[in-house]
């Protein structure tokens, strides 16, 4: 059985990719949710905390990917499933 291990250098450099694409997310959420909230919600708090955890929620699920990224297997030829069907 074959164990994968990143190196140190490696997972220092997608952690930082990840806490990047936090923040710029977190604050593109926030932004919006601020100009919907002012512009068309009557300042409500609602908008501003869907912004923000819909931006966190995208980072969460990239960092995940990408932390993942190293263990998955990937395959060079394409399999085709059927044949001339005609």
């Amino acid at each position: 059985m074959l164990i994968f291990s990143m190196s140190e250098k490696e997972l220092g450099k997608k952690w930082d990719r990840c806490l990047a694409d936090g923040a710029i997310k977190l604050g593109t959420g926030l932004g919006l949710g601020i100009v919907l909230s002012v512009l068309f919600f009557k300042r409500r708090t609602w908008p501003i905390s869907l912004g923000s955890g819909a931006g966190l929620g995208m980072a969460y699920a990239n960092c995940q990917n990408d932390l993942r990224s190293h263990y998955l297997l990937h395959r060079s030829e394409k399999v085709s499933l059927c044949n001339n069907i005609y």
